[in-house]
Parts: structure tokens; C-alpha cells; sequence
């Protein structure tokens, strides 16, 4: 019978965590499965917490959001070690592209019996992060603001903070000048946001890159060019279906590899954490994690 190792960040979400694993936990247990739970003290201690793990053979639960979901699943990355989620986040974008059950039994059941299957993990190196990887995607722009504001939004979760922060992101915007290298051909480019996709989902639920696929080898990539405010919110809107990518404001490139630069300092995320600032290189890592989806 398989043994997990639940990683939980009690700073993140605590009750919402706490309530998904315990749902998901009981029927385990009843199962016959070992499972044991291991308290974090923030995203580098998880990430500690999920090696240590790992490393024992046990399978790692990453419980929460697509930032400890990131963490944890960077951490394991390149290692034999398996990786199974529990949403509870904000925004579950991973999860979502993982097509994971949203209800506690039919989870514990894919937990239980699925198979290993290889995903595709992102490298990324700038000048804070000599390297770190991460699992969904790197984005560069006013969505990295609007994530920014979202994640202090004590009021509101989901979408909603997610749209509330992108409307203050986008009232004191301008746009950048971007230089977008992706496997060695460069592209100048004058918008709002630069994205580089595993999965095809960010900003909880937002369509970003509805052909990106987290097993190709390949990071999908959205340029987002200047346009009038009025038809950037209306973009904004076709993200809950993808339709934005026809639009002529949109480019969409593929390859391994993409550096983002701007003209002027600009913070950029990963798995909806911001921390950092451009310049940043995100190359795809084929294949590095095993998870269970």
C-alpha cells in the first residue's frame, strides 16, 4: 500500500488546507494507505520537507496552491520522487491542468491507483533566483502586479481577487518594451505582459494558452501587445475561454527557451508567487516530474 507525506504551509491558507487534506486523509487511512503530515514554516521549508520525503520513497502531497504546488513540485523535480496534490489554493491552476477530481473521493481514489506519468518542469534563472523551478508558468507584465495585489488581498479569494487586483494593476499601467528571446530569435515587443506557459491555466482559471500542454517539451509563449485600455479589458474577459489568442493584439510563439527583458524595471512571477524582478530566462525541463493525474 502506498505511503504519502502531506506538506502543508500553515501561513498559506491554513483552514482551507486543513480541511481538504482532512477529508482526503480519512479515506486513505481507510484505505490502508500510511500518511503522514508535515507542517511547513514557508515554501523553502516545504520545499525541504518534500525532499526529505521523497528521498524516504514516500509520495509527496503538495496541500494548498499553486505556490506550494510550485515549491514542492520545483523541489522534486529531476528526482525519482512522486508528486500528488491536494487543491486548496487561491487558484489551482496546476491542478486544473493536471485535470485533477475536485471531490475527496474520487481524488483519494486517483491517489491510490494512477500511475506515475512524466511532466514537463520550468528552470528558471534571473539575477535573484540563480536557479529555482517551478511547474505552470512565468509571466512578466501587469498580470505579475495584478498577482502581486491579489496575493494581499485579505478580503477576497479566487477570481475575484484575482480581477480586483488586475483592475488596479491596470490603472496605473504602462506599457513596456520588451526584448523576447526565444531559442536564440529575437522579437521586440510593446504591451502589456510577456507569459511563459507549461500549463495552460494562471490567474485561477484564466485561459492563457489554451494549446499549451505540460508533457510537449515545449513552453507556449504570450506576448500581449499595446492596445487601447477599453480593449485590454475586454481581453481580460476572453481569458476565461482562450478566445484572446485571436486576436491581431496577441502573439503566440513556442519553443524551450525564452529571456525576457524590458526597459525599465519590472517584477515578473511564477506559480503565483512574485518575487523578483527582469531579467529572467525560462528554459522547459521535458519530462523532470512525476505526478500522479
Amino acid at each position: 500500500m502506498r505511503q504519502f507525506t502531506a506538506v502543508v504551509n500553515p501561513t498559506a491558507g491554513a483552514a482551507t488546507g486543513a480541511a481538504a487534506l482532512l477529508g482526503v486523509a480519512r479515506l486513505l487511512r481507510d484505505a490502508g494507505a500510511d500518511l503522514e503530515t508535515a507542517y511547513s514554516r514557508s515554501l523553502r521549508h516545504a520545499q525541504e520537507l518534500a525532499r526529505t520525503a521523497g528521498e524516504r520513497g514516500r509520495i509527496v502531497l503538495a496541500v494548498g496552491g499553486d505556490g506550494i504546488t510550485g515549491a514542492v513540485g520545483g523541489a522534486l523535480s529531476g528526482t525519482d520522487a512522486v508528486l500528488g496534490l491536494i487543491p486548496a489554493g487561491r487558484g489551482n491552476d496546476f491542478a486544473r491542468a493536471l485535470k485533477l477530481p475536485t471531490g475527496a473521493e474520487a481524488l483519494a481514489r486517483l491517489l491510490l491507483e494512477a500511475e506515475p506519468r512524466p511532466v514537463d518542469t520550468i528552470e528558471v534563472r534571473s539575477a535573484v533566483h540563480d536557479r529555482t523551478v517551478v511547474l505552470g508558468s512565468v509571466y512578466a507584465g501587469v498580470d505579475a502586479l495584478a498577482n502581486r495585489h491579489a496575493n494581499r488581498a485579505a478580503l477576497l479569494r479566487g477570481a475575484a481577487a484575482y480581477y480586483a487586483g488586475g483592475l488596479r494593476a491596470v490603472a496605473d499601467w504602462r506599457p513596456v518594451r520588451y526584448r523576447v528571446t526565444v531559442d536564440g530569435v529575437e522579437h521586440a515587443h510593446h504591451g502589456y505582459t510577456v507569459v511563459a506557459a507549461n500549463s495552460g491555466f494562471y490567474g485561477s482559471g484564466r485561459v492563457i494558452a489554451p494549446e499549451a500542454r505540460i508533457d510537449d517539451g515545449l513552453l507556449d509563449v504570450v506576448l500581449i501587445r499595446h492596445a487601447p485600455r477599453h480593449l485590454f479589458f475586454a481581453l481580460m474577459n476572453e481569458l476565461r475561454t482562450g478566445a484572446h489568442v485571436h486576436r491581431p493584439e496577441v502573439l503566440v510563439l513556442r519553443g524551450t527557451q525564452v529571456r525576457v527583458e524590458a526597459d525599465r524595471g519590472l517584477p515578473y512571477g511564477a506559480d503565483g508567487e512574485v518575487d523578483a524582478e527582469l531579467p529572467v530566462t525560462a528554459t522547459v525541463l521535458p519530462g523532470a516530474l512525476r505526478t500522479l493525474h
